[in-house]
């Protein structure tokens, strides 16, 4: 039988076959969002078989072995083994068929431990012994795996009173391949619906910053003093994960007043609630907009829907759903507000629902300006839209609304370090959707253009965009020709 991952995996025309293995298929990736473990890059790890690298905190596999009907002990549970575990995600996979886990499985298996084999009861247990027999080489550590994928850069996610003990280490020693950075991720200093955690968080903002905090004021710039910090560790982006846009008219004693509140332990009216949402992302933004990072938004989560699961579990278990919000007009009012004041910085927006590509894709050109190429940006499908169709709708739109050739690319938003086969997967599906508007006549068969086009959309885009401070001497030297 043929192999079901073969070198024209997606690829349906001469032309996309072209445009991918000519100029897609060798460029270095920029992950500049996802959820790796820092320490675990640092520290190089080695892991003791598939399920410790592959399965371990993926919700996406999770939510599709709940619904085969999968028994959560084999899932999340503490008695099964880590053997159990991959046998039942094995039984999973044939009925993940048309879902992108199928895909991303067998792209996994494939690059990294090069098995063609599809998975499933009956081939399980032979790639068991040998992914777990693979695992074992130092070949197979956190670090090498990224090589093996030719990743150069990766951004981390940290919340704002991470030690960034790890990030402080890496930065100290000299990488020829890759770089490390963190990006600053402080949704947790917003969550006054919560005061008794709220307090909590306050007390280790204090301990991590060294300033004491007796009101908002003071809040605020405990906040500040972990933001330059990230800066001083090489961050260039910081990130949001909001339901909806927060844009609500605030006083500064309306500030004083909520947060005084939540530390005494009351819970705010939704008003208020909003009005300090409101003002955080404004000051993050200016932030970022001083230190010239880009500001990314991740909006339409509905997250922890099951509230029996989320008690049992706690949050990213595989129990998070799309909203449907209405977001235009919150988010035009948050992003004039800072453009009237000339502080608006380099801005990602990404959206979980569908509904809401157009709307993003026509706002972003409203904002666009200071001579930065595509200063404002339509994220890329992210969460329940990094599949194909999901792509594909987002590509097209950002294509009929702005310029495609200034998109900055795709992310893997994932905490395996096996999942890096996600940007082969936008690449051909990249390429595929170029290669047939060239049979179809739509654009020019010239490589010359369509060439450096896919170049900059897999690699060069997001490499310039965000100005890391160190990058590997490859790239160094990319960017100096």
């Amino acid at each position: 039988m043929k192999s079901f991952i073969h070198d024209d995996f997606l690829l349906q025309s001469d032309s996309a076959r072209r445009l991918y293995h000519e100029y897609a298929k060798s460029q270095p990736i920029v992950d500049y969002h996802n959820h790796l473990s820092p320490g675990e890059t640092l520290a190089n790890t080695t892991y003791s078989n598939i399920t410790d690298v592959w399965l371990k905190g993926d919700h996406y596999k999770w939510r599709a072995m709940r619904t085969a009907g999968i028994s959560e002990e084999l899932i999340t549970g503490k008695e099964a083994s880590d053997r159990e575990k991959f046998m039942a995600w094995a039984k999973t996979v044939p009925l993940t068929l048309k879902n992108p886990l199928y895909h991303w499985t067998h792209l996994e298996l494939k690059r990294y431990f090069g098995i063609d084999e599809l998975l499933n009861e009956e081939t399980a247990p032979g790639i068991w012994e040998k992914t777990s027999e693979m695992l074992q080489s130092p070949e197979f550590s956190s670090r090498n795996l990224l090589k093996k994928m030719n990743v150069q850069v990766i951004c981390s996610t940290d919340d704002a009173i991470d030690t960034l003990e790890e990030h402080k280490h890496f930065s100290e020693e000299d990488f020829d391949d890759f770089v490390m950075f963190p990006t600053f991720r402080p949704d947790n200093a917003m969550k006054i619906e919560d005061p008794e955690s709220f307090g909590n968080y306050i007390k280790k903002l204090e301990s991590i910053s060294g300033i004491s905090i007796s009101g908002y004021a003071s809040f605020l710039k405990a906040l500040k003093q972990r933001h330059d910090y990230f800066d001083q560790m090489g961050c260039r982006a910081s990130d949001h994960g909001i339901e909806v846009p927060y844009a609500e008219d605030y006083t500064e004693h309306d500030l004083e007043r909520i947060f005084n509140d939540a530390l005494r332990g009351k819970k705010p009216v939704t008003a208020d609630d909003l009005k300090f949402k409101s003002a955080l992302m404004h000051e993050f933004a200016v932030m970022d907009h001083e230190k010239g990072w880009a500001f990314q938004m991740h909006i339409g989560a509905l997250r922890s829907n099951n509230t029996r699961m989320f008690r049992k579990l706690g949050p990213d278990t595989g129990f998070d759903s799309i909203g449907d919000a209405n977001i235009a007009r919150p988010l035009v009012r948050f992003l004039d507000r800072l453009e009237q004041n000339n502080q608006l910085p380099r801005t990602i927006l990404y959206n979980l629902n569908s509904s809401d590509n157009e709307v993003l894709a026509s706002m972003i050109g409203t904002f666009m300006g200071d001579g930065v190429p595509g200063k404002i940006q339509h994220g890329p499908g992210w969460w329940f839209h990094d599949q194909k169709e999901g792509m594909e709708t987002q590509l097209q739109t950002l294509s009929n609304m702005s310029l495609l050739s200034q998109f900055v690319g795709m992310v893997t938003d994932s905490r395996s370090f096996l999942s890096f086969p996600r940007h082969e997967y936008y690449r051909r599906i990249l390429c595929n959707m170029l290669g047939s508007d060239v049979e179809n006549g739509i654009i020019p068969d010239d490589d010359s253009l369509l060439g450096n086009l896919v170049e900059n959309l897999c690699y060069t885009n997001a490499l310039r965009y965000f100005s890391y401070s160190r990058l590997p001497k490859a790239a160094t030297k990319f960017l100096n020709s």
